[in-house]
């Protein structure tokens, strides 16, 4: 079993080898929206495995650094993408390319991807061959075994063709950075994370320690024992999104008890499943779909992670209690009898060796009982951690940190993923932390507001930044021929 104890001895040979094996390349770098910028492609081999480099292989790991626009840089910035298996050099070209560049004027900032992501050596993709069968409705019942199934199979295929999945965790990203800022001869790096990436820092600070860290950056947390979400958050989520709905008239009018009309419609499908008849684009002619609970708590988990997809969480709960069921089936249809089962072996294998305590899967699997969409946050897990030849990390790798370092929360109210009860939870081991709540915004927050980058800015100026920043809510999705007022 994987220990977290540190070998000094093999880390300083790790340390030696990493400094010869960072190379640089100039290039330009072009955002999405045609910007372009000078910046440095860097390349750093790493060993699969941190504390014992005979062990395993070599890892190459790509980043584009953009250099700093100050005379007095600070500590290099070092951004991680959420997922697991998002890429930082492809945030570093989207929305988010401003806030970027913002960032350089208080040190380098370096688009980072992770071991296994983006360019830095992902192994290949696994495609199961076979879709969900149409003859089987999408119940847990049915849906959980061809699930378990494909994940297996493609564990073993990993196997198989040479993939070392031990080597995809958590521990061995945080000593990736390690290693980065080694190879940079640098003595700290900042970190600036969001979602996964934000797990990912905390690991760096367990791994790193507090003296290699000069400052962290989080939006939308998700702590250490947080890989999978407890369902009544959920729940809770609904009933924000609902005070926003009664507090708009026309809302209210046409949606006055959302929580208890999507419990009615999950009654009446847990009784009978709904047949559903569609014709995909490119298919020979209609299917016919059977849809339990599984389905609308599959869709609507997904639905509230930012508000522009949780303002049609009303209007379709109450579309599904008038029985229209068609936008529900197309989606179902295109997530599991479109196309086969696939995996990526970076994203599979984090969340799965990440894993859970036993005190919160017991929470867990009690909450499930009675939530709204069941078990269906991160779903399927929990059900592949120990269900797959992946080892899971020891319990102290989840044990709540006390870290002492300055640390910017950024929280969003309508995040439906890391919800704002397991952002408090996070908060509450930064001590010497600061939490910008932003109202209305959800887990892709960055870029809600240009407060927020002033928020950020204030904070690595070393200045507090505010408490909340107010976005204007959501303008609810109202059925056909009905207006906002």
């Amino acid at each position: 079993m994987k220990t977290l104890i540190k070998n000094l001895p093999c880390l300083l040979l790790a340390a030696a080898t990493n400094a010869a094996a960072l190379s640089w390349e100039p290039i330009e770098f072009e955002a999405d929206d045609g910007q372009v910028v000078d910046a440095q492609l860097g390349r750093l081999e790493v060993p699969a495995y941190h504390d014992d480099p005979a062990k395993g292989g070599k890892i190459e790991l790509q980043f584009v650094r953009f250099p700093a626009t100050t005379e007095t840089p600070g500590a290099p910035i070092v951004y991680l993408s959420g997922g697991p298996g998002g890429s930082g050099i492809a945030t570093a070209r989207w929305r988010r390319f401003p806030l970027f560049m913002a960032l350089r004027r208080y040190g380098d900032v370096i688009a980072f991807d992770q071991r296994g992501s983006g360019d830095s050596s992902p192994p290949p993709r696994c495609e199961t061959g076979e879709p969900f069968p149409l003859s089987e409705p999408f119940t847990s019942e049915a849906y959980l075994p061809y699930a378990l199934a494909a994940a297996r199979h493609c564990v073993s295929w990993w196997r198989e063709h040479g993939v070392d999945l031990d080597a995809y965790d958590t521990w061995e990203s945080a000593g990736d950075l390690e290693a980065l800022r080694e190879a940079l001869g640098v003595d700290k790096i900042s970190l600036w994370g969001i979602s996964y990436g934000t797990h990912l820092a905390m690991a760096a600070v367990k791994r790193m320690g507090e003296d290699r860290i000069d400052r962290l950056i989080l939006a939308s947390a998700e702590g250490l024992d947080q890989t999978v979400k407890l369902p009544a958050r959920w729940d809770a989520y609904l009933e924000r999104l609902s005070t926003l709905v009664a507090a708009d008239p026309s809302s209210a009018a046409a949606f006055p008890d959302p929580a208890g009309t999507l419990r009615g419609v999950l009654a009446r499908m847990a009784a009978q499943p709904v047949a559903v008849e569609i014709t995909p684009e490119g298919a020979e002619g209609p299917v016919e779909i059977r849809l339990g609970p599984l389905a609308v708590q599959r869709v609507l988990s997904g639905m509230g992670k930012n508000p522009e997809s949780a303002m049609h969480i009303p209007a379709m709960i109450y579309g599904m209690a008038a029985g229209e069921f068609r936008p529900l089936a197309e989606w179902i249809y295109q997530y599991a009898y479109a196309r086969p089962a696939g995996f990526s072996a970076m994203s599979l294998a984090m969340d799965v060796a990440s894993g859970i305590s036993p005190e919160r899967l017991e929470l867990v699997e009690k909450q499930a009982a009675t939530a709204l969409v069941g078990d269906m946050l991160n779903y399927p897990m929990p059900h592949f951690i120990g269900a797959l030849d992946i080892p899971m990390l020891p319990d102290d790798f989840r044990a709540p940190l006390d870290a002492r370092l300055p640390t910017l929360l950024l929280t969003g109210t309508l995040d439906g993923r890391t919800f704002v009860e397991g952002q408090a939870e996070v908060f509450s081991q930064f001590p010497n932390g600061h939490q910008v709540v932003v109202e209305n915004a959800g887990h892709d927050l960055f870029m809600s507001s240009p407060a927020v980058t002033d928020a950020v800015e204030a904070f690595m100026r070393g200045e507090t930044p505010v408490d909340t920043i107010r976005i204007p809510p959501p303008r609810f999705a109202l059925p056909e021929g009905l207006e906002q007022e």
